[in-house]
């Protein structure tokens, strides 16, 4: 049996095809296009959401769940977590908070387990009718597994959080990360004041030592006797011939005696009781005279 290649006329003809007769007419006309722009729909605009798909990821949306775990037994990791929750709904998005980095590190210190533990978590379930669930049937009871994994006795601790939805996680993360970091700030500045003081008082106590070195230097100088000139020993200063002492002088003030105070003091004189019923008493009436 024959059989026979049959090609197309324009090959045949070794005419060019349709992609290279517009590259060719481009050419011509001072114009490069490829196939693929010809090939190109007029209106490539990006797929623009409609009402019906814009309502249906709202209705989405609100039918979803959060689960809040209170407890992660310890070497527990998300994907373990995910595995034993599936079973009882669809499953969305899963976040674990890890603990806190000071009790790892001590952790570490002693020689115990150097991998990460997890303290709390929240699962968002596509239906919050089967997190409901969910939590009915788990909260409080043994999570299950092999019986040789570390978590078998493990008890869960769920709660279903109402009106709960993940944004609002999300902006709790952000409000406790910027929190964080804007204490880093204040403590990295305290340490930057300190750090600049320390070096301050350096500099200072160098200039101070400087300067005294400078003075001891300089008395050390003065004190020196100048050198013969001969050459000989340093020439010997005359002393200073011993002047008097002058005479110190004390001023003395004239001030009156103080007065002696009659209850306190003895032998003060003191008026008599006749004057004091006089001056202080009641009056004598006065009789009439006959």
């Amino acid at each position: 049996v024959n059989f026979t290649y049959l090609q197309p006329a324009n090959m045949a003809k070794n005419e060019p095809t349709s992609s290279e007769a517009v590259v060719a007419a481009g050419e011509h006309s001072g114009d490069t296009h490829t196939a693929a722009d010809t090939e190109r729909p007029s209106s490539a605009l990006p797929a623009v959401l409609n009402k019906k798909k814009l309502q249906k990821m709202q209705e989405q949306y609100e039918r979803r769940g959060i689960v809040y775990i209170s407890r992660i037994p310890p070497h527990m990791k998300p994907q373990k977590l995910r595995q034993l929750l599936e079973p009882y709904g669809q499953l969305g998005r899963l976040y674990l908070a890890l603990e806190d980095p000071r009790l790892r590190r001590k952790r570490k210190e002693k020689g115990a387990n150097t991998g990460k533990n997890f303290t709390e978590g929240w699962v968002e379930f596509e239906d919050k009718q089967n997190a409901k669930d969910a939590v009915q049937l788990l909260n409080g009871q043994p999570m299950g597994g092999k019986r040789r994994s570390a978590y078998f006795y493990d008890l869960w601790c769920l709660r279903y959080l109402p009106k709960f939805k993940w944004d609002h996680l999300t902006e709790e993360i952000n409000y406790q990360k910027a929190i964080k970091e804007q204490r880093m700030a204040v403590e990295v500045s305290a340490a930057k004041r300190e750090r600049d003081f320390y070096l301050a008082q350096v500099d200072a106590s160098k200039a101070q030592a400087a300067m005294l070195e400078r003075r001891r230097e300089r008395s050390g100088a003065e004190a020196t006797p100048p050198a013969d000139p001969s050459g000989g020993m340093p020439a010997e200063q005359p002393q200073a011939a011993d002047k008097p002492a002058k005479p110190v002088v004390v001023r003395r003030y004239g001030q009156r005696k103080p007065k002696a105070d009659p209850i306190l003091d003895d032998g003060v004189p003191s008026l008599s009781g006749g004057l004091l019923k006089q001056l202080a008493g009641r009056k004598r009436p006065v009789h009439a005279r006959s």
